[in-house]
């Protein structure tokens, strides 16, 4: 099975670094994976996305017309993409920066307080490392040991910031399990 994601946010807001250590962690898993970066020509303070597709099996297009899951950062990556979601789907909005309601009664809406759940941890910038966090504990796309590997893999040439982006991580990862019990 193959499951589509579409990352979403402004530039700057780390969306196409997010989608990288996500598939990055999918390897890790011993998971097929694409990765398809899509960014503005403005870049910070345009709009960003990605599409990430991690199975089990070859994945015969990066493209994802109807992806199972939809991570949006800010409310214009809401508006845009919340229709292409497939019915049944998942739906991650960074609450500190979304107040609109998708408008669907057929998505299952996790919000997630990334901008103060970074703030929490001391690392403001890494808005995008809780979403994963909190990706990683509700549907376990991908391990949470995976995405630990990822994070210092991708920052292999910047070790200080591994700690940061663990605690990160694990922050949002902790949130959504605290809601579960």
């Amino acid at each position: 099975m193959v499951i589509k994601s579409i990352l979403a946010g402004f530039g700057g807001q780390g969306v196409l670094s997010m989608g990288y250590i996500l598939a990055t962690a999918a390897m890790v898993d011993g998971k097929y994976v694409t990765y398809l970066p899509v960014y503005g020509a403005e870049m910070r303070g345009g709009t960003a996305n990605c599409t990430v597709a991690i199975g089990d099996e070859e994945i015969a297009s990066p493209v994802a017309s109807e992806p199972e899951i939809l991570v949006v950062l800010n409310q214009p990556s809401l508006i845009k993409f919340v229709n292409k979601v497939s019915p049944g789907g998942l739906l991650f909005v960074n609450s500190s920066l979304v107040d609109k309601e998708p408008g669907r009664e057929d998505l299952e809406v996790v919000k997630v307080p990334a901008n103060d759940l970074a703030a929490e941890v001391k690392n403001p910038k890494a808005v995008n490392i809780v979403m994963m966090g909190a990706i990683s504990a509700q549907n376990n796309l991908v391990s949470k040991e995976a995405v630990h590997k990822a994070i210092e893999i991708v920052f292999e040439k910047k070790p200080k910031l591994v700690p940061p982006n663990v605690a990160a991580f694990d922050r949002g990862y902790d949130y959504i399990k605290s809601k579960e019990s």
